[in-house]
C-alpha cells in the first residue's frame, strides 16, 4: 500500500472522528462533555508533540511545557496588546514558539540522553522565570490580567462553549493529521533511523543535528498550538503552563496512552484528564491516588495502553494466521 493511499484512508478515519465529535453537542447539553473535549484537543496536541521527540525521536525532554506555555502567553499578549485578528494572533505563536524551539533546540540536540533531557528542563525553568518576574508584561504569577479578548473568528463568537468546542475539535483533528502525515513522510522514517542508529545515519550522509533539531521545531510549533487553544479556554495565559509539572504530565500521558501507537498519547491524554478529574472530586490525596494510579500502568501494562493493545492483536492475528 502506498504512502498517499494509506494516508487518504487515515484522512477518512479522521473526517469521521471528527463528524462524531461534530455531532455531540446535538446529542447532549452537557457543559462537562464538552469541556473535557476542549481540554482533550489542548493536551491531546501537546502530548502528540513532544511524542514526535520522545517516541520517533528519541529525545526525552522534561520541559516541553515552556512551548505550551509560551504559545498561551504569545497568543494572549497579541491579543490583549495589538487587537489583532484571531488567525494573525495564532500564526504568532506559533512563530514565536518555532522561534523559541530554534533557538533552545540548536543548543540542546546536541547533547545525548539525560543530559539533553535536563537541559531542557532547565530552559525551562528559565523560562518560567521569566514568566513570572516579568510581571509588567506577563502578569506575574497572576498570569495575564483581564482576560483574553474573544474577538470573532471569522464571524463565529468563539466566546459561546458550543462554537469553542468546535473550533477546538477542527484544529485538534486538523494538527494530529499533519503530525501524522510528517511522521509518514520520508523525513519521519529519516528521524527513527537517527533514534535508532544515529552513527550509522551520519555514514549514510544524513545530518543528524539538522534531523533533530527539525523536529525540536516542530514539536515546539505544534506544542504552541495547544497552548492557545488552553489560553482560549481559560481566557488567560498562566505561569503554571510553563511549569515544570506541565511537562511531567505530557510524559505521563505518553507513558498511559503508547509510544509506539500515533493514537497513543491522545489516548494518553483522555485518561489522564479523566483520572484528574474523578480524583479531583473523590479525594484530597490527590499526588497520591494518580501515582498510584501511573504505577499501575507503568509496572502492569508495563507499556502504554495502546502499546498493550496493538501487541495482544498482533499475537492474536499471528497465532490464528499459524493455526
Amino acid at each position: 500500500m502506498s504512502f498517499s493511499t494509506s494516508f487518504k484512508k487515515e484522512i477518512l478515519i479522521g473526517l469521521i472522528g471528527l463528524a462524531i465529535l461534530i455531532a455531540i453537542p446535538f446529542l447532549t447539553s452537557s457543559r462537562v462533555t464538552l469541556d473535557f473535549v476542549i481540554r482533550l484537543a489542548a493536551f491531546g496536541i501537546f502530548a502528540t508533540s513532544l511524542n514526535i521527540l520522545v517516541g520517533y525521536g528519541g529525545m526525552v525532554s522534561f520541559g516541553h511545557a515552556m512551548f505550551f506555555g509560551g504559545g498561551a502567553y504569545a497568543y494572549g499578549l497579541l491579543m490583549q496588546k495589538t487587537g489583532v485578528s484571531i488567525p494573525v494572533a495564532i500564526l504568532g505563536a506559533i512563530v514565536f514558539s518555532g522561534l523559541l524551539g530554534l533557538v533552545i533546540g540548536a543548543i540542546c540536540v546536541r547533547l545525548k540522553e539525560i543530559y539533553f533531557s535536563f537541559l531542557t528542563l532547565a530552559f525551562q525553568m528559565l523560562i518560567h522565570s521569566v514568566i513570572i518576574t516579568w510581571s509588567s508584561l506577563t502578569g506575574g504569577d497572576q498570569g495575564l490580567m483581564g482576560g483574553i479578548p474573544r474577538t470573532p473568528f471569522w464571524g463565529i463568537n468563539l466566546g459561546n462553549t458550543t462554537n469553542l468546542y468546535w473550533f477546538a475539535c477542527v484544529i485538534g483533528v486538523v494538527c494530529l493529521l499533519i503530525m501524522r502525515y510528517i511522521l509518514q513522510s520520508p523525513y519521519g522514517y529519516t528521524l527513527r533511523m537517527v533514534r535508532d542508529n544515529a552513527d550509522r545515519a551520519r555514514f549514510l550522509g544524513i545530518d543528524v543535528w539538522r534531523v533533530k533539531l527539525y523536529a525540536f521545531i516542530l514539536s515546539a510549533c505544534f506544542a504552541s498550538i495547544g497552548g492557545v487553544i488552553m489560553a482560549m479556554f481559560v481566557s488567560g495565559a498562566f505561569p503554571e503552563f510553563s511549569y515544570w509539572t506541565m511537562s511531567g504530565e505530557a510524559v505521563f500521558m505518553i507513558m498511559m496512552g503508547g509510544l509506539h501507537a500515533f493514537i497513543g498519547p491522545v489516548v494518553g491524554a483522555g485518561l489522564l484528564l479523566m483520572f484528574n478529574d474523578i480524583i479531583s472530586r473523590t479525594t484530597e490525596y490527590h499526588g497520591l491516588a494518580l501515582g498510584i494510579i501511573v504505577l499501575v500502568f507503568a509496572l502492569g501494562f508495563k507499556r502504554g495502553i495502546t502499546d498493550f493493545v496493538v501487541q495482544a492483536w498482533n499475537t492474536i492475528t499471528r497465532k490464528g494466521a499459524q493455526s
